[in-house]
């Protein structure tokens, strides 16, 4: 357990259910706050390999006031979709998730989730990646999740952990809750040495 953080108050800032999900499971005592409005913005020329992590460490300049509280821990986390060198991020309406889907179908991509954990005197940062290959996809399929399910809010059009991910996911290659947004073994082994 973490036992050398008991006295730290420990913030997800993230509004994901996923991610807080995750957390609660690994037993890691924690509140949610979230800072509206934060740019998910990052320049067009910046390797696909450090999106993810960028982000996360622009989501950290939102939460000064928070993490300069000298017991007090922010943890901030981004999840990106990497096909063939391009990102994939959360569509915006259903032709765009259909879209997504269709790419993803019958291939390999990269889950790529950075995290930050800060407080007033530490920063540690880390990106996770993970493998996952997809079964062809009938159109059928495809239609069926993004008119029954919750695509707009994940990257890449889907969760591996709904019906798409059951039928439709036939390799990973790294972590699973990776997929799903958070990292935990990682997350905890770096709050161990935090």
């Amino acid at each position: 357990m973490l036992d050398h953080l008991k006295d730290y108050n420990i913030i997800l800032a993230s509004q994901s259910p996923r991610r807080y999900e995750l957390l609660e499971k690994a037993n890691i005592p924690f509140k949610v706050l979230v800072v509206p409005g934060v740019s998910e913005d990052f320049p067009p020329s910046m390797a696909v390999d450090d999106v993810a992590e960028f982000l996360a460490l622009q989501k950290q300049n939102a939460y000064k006031q928070i993490w300069s509280n000298p017991l007090t821990i922010v943890i901030t986390a981004d999840t990106v979709v990497e096909l063939n060198g391009k990102i994939l991020n959360k569509p915006l309406n259903r032709l765009e998730a259909l879209n997504m889907l269709n790419l993803l179908s019958g291939n390999r991509h990269r889950v790529l989730t950075g995290v930050v954990i800060k407080s007033a005197e530490k920063e540690q940062s880390f990106t996770v990646v993970t493998e996952v290959w997809f079964n062809q996809l009938s159109n059928s399929d495809i239609e069926y999740y993004v008119d029954n399910f919750e695509p707009y809010d994940k990257a890449g059009a889907y969760g591996v952990q709904e019906w798409i991910g059951l039928i439709g996911v036939r390799e990973i290659k790294g972590s699973f809750y990776n997929i799903m947004g958070l990292p935990v073994a990682k997350l905890y082994e770096e709050l161990g040495r935090f």
